[in-house]
């Protein structure tokens, strides 16, 4: 029988946020419908871009696969839909880069290719289901994009003893993961014993107590499980960072430039837990996703399953249209997420969120002089210095920026947030980072 603990402290620092989750968190998960056409880049994945397999006039039918693995670091990518391959070129991609993508038209409904040899996860062997996972592209579904088949196949040298599910979904307005657990419940806890075959441990779930009808269904889920206990965590932001979340229910740390598995320990998301149980039960590969689209700029703000590939414009039409004159549309969350110049960029197996924000809501504060006050110390979760570090990055001291533990920045927003300055911090970060890699070439 599995147990409920409710943890009281959590993490160091973090920030309390407005949420916004009450526009979306009681809205079922709907369905759009096949796209006309879908734009799928080759990098869709941390690591190495996916090759193209296909050449422009080719049929491929849903499923099929358009893009194999060019690295150790990389995942196959399919096609969403059955078409014609109408373009293969660099175009525009939503985390604000270009990639290679290929542009298919939708010419009839779904004709299946679906991954063999699957089914019951007892009949198939440890090395079969992690080959099963490769074939369907999974990667991390909670913003990294991880391929899923390496980080559950950690080297033999680390000793895993405990998997974490992070059902947090910190971020405020997206409600994906939270929608996922109360409408596919037995197919969620179906995922999650596929991966305990993988990986015989413990299961811990954590989940912020936010989510009051998501923690009922688990609760009583989970009294018939042996090996999943749940843990109900304050509602603070970044709960879901893989290390604030591993510390609030281990109260391990992993040390700087070190991963989970140092600590002994895998992290999966709700929606990778999904993608890993349809691709093994029913041969299906990552082609489609669940979103929330939300803010003050779109008239229905929903939870929306769509094909990856469709466009930012479609799903937006699907849910309304806009509101308001956007002023600002953002993939993810407002705090960690990407703004896009565009909505006719195509949606990628990271996009968690589509928020749509009017000119009021987007408009940014003066920036002024920084007073040393100290807030984003207190409210750092990584224990840095961002004043320190903002200051070295500002006049090109990027070493000593590096000295500070610049590269332990998970790039959550809080010191942004609690600024009174208004300080661009994060973005001084991430081009700290940039010209540390940049020197490292």
């Amino acid at each position: 029988m599995g147990t409920i603990i409710k943890v009281k402290n959590s993490f160091k620092g973090g920030i309390h946020v407005p949420e916004y989750k009450e526009l979306t968190e009681d809205k079922p998960i709907k369905s759009m419908p096949l796209p006309s056409r879908v734009t799928i880049y080759l990098q869709q994945h941390l690591g190495a871009p996916a090759k193209e397999t296909v050449k422009v006039g080719d049929e491929v039918k849903t499923g099929q696969v358009i893009g194999e693995p060019s690295g150790f670091i990389s995942a196959y990518v399919h096609s969403p839909i059955t078409g014609k391959v109408l373009e293969i070129k660099e175009t525009y991609h939503p985390l604000g880069t270009k990639s290679k993508a290929i542009i298919i038209e939708k010419t009839s409904d779904d004709e299946w290719i679906k991954i063999e040899n699957t089914g019951i996860p007892d009949k198939l062997s440890r090395d079969e289901i992690l080959e099963i996972i490769k074939k369907a592209g999974i990667v991390g579904l909670g913003g990294a994009t991880f391929p899923t088949h390496v980080k559950l196949n950690p080297p033999k040298d680390k000793k895993i003893d405990t998997l974490i599910i992070n059902a947090a979904e910190c971020e405020p307005f997206l409600n994906v993961d939270n929608r996922l657990i109360i409408e596919r419940t037995e197919d969620f806890i179906k995922g999650i014993k596929i991966i305990l075959k993988l990986l015989p441990v413990k299961c811990y779930i954590g989940i912020e107590d936010n989510k009051p009808e998501a923690i009922k269904v688990l609760s009583e889920v989970i009294k018939k499980e042996n090996n999943i206990d749940l843990f109900v965590l304050p509602t603070k932001y970044p709960q879901g960072g893989e290390k604030q979340l591993i510390y609030a229910i281990t109260k391990r740390v992993v040390p700087s430039g070190k991963l989970p598995f140092d600590v002994g320990v895998i992290v999966q998301n709700v929606s990778t837990v999904i993608a890993i149980y349809e691709a093994v039960y029913k041969g299906k590969p990552l082609i489609e996703k669940v979103t929330t689209v939300s803010g003050d700029a779109i008239n229905e703000p929903s939870n929306v399953k769509f094909r990856i590939g469709t466009s930012f414009e479609d799903i937006i039409n699907f849910c309304g249209g806009y509101k308001k004159e956007p002023a600002k549309i953002i993939m993810g969350g407002p705090m960690m997420g990407f703004a896009q110049f565009t909505d006719k960029v195509g949606t990628i197996k990271g996009t968690s969120g589509i928020l749509v924000f009017s000119e009021k809501i987007a408009k940014l504060p003066p920036i002024e002089p920084c007073i040393y006050c100290g807030r984003c110390v207190d409210a750092c979760p990584m224990g840095l210095a961002p004043v320190l570090m903002g200051k070295n990055i500002y006049v090109g001291n990027y070493l000593e920026a590096k000295k500070l533990n610049l590269l332990d920045c998970i790039e959550c927003g809080c010191c942004n947030y609690v600024c009174p300055a208004n300080r661009p911090l994060v973005q001084l970060f991430k081009y700290g980072k940039f010209m540390l890699r940049k020197m490292k070439k």
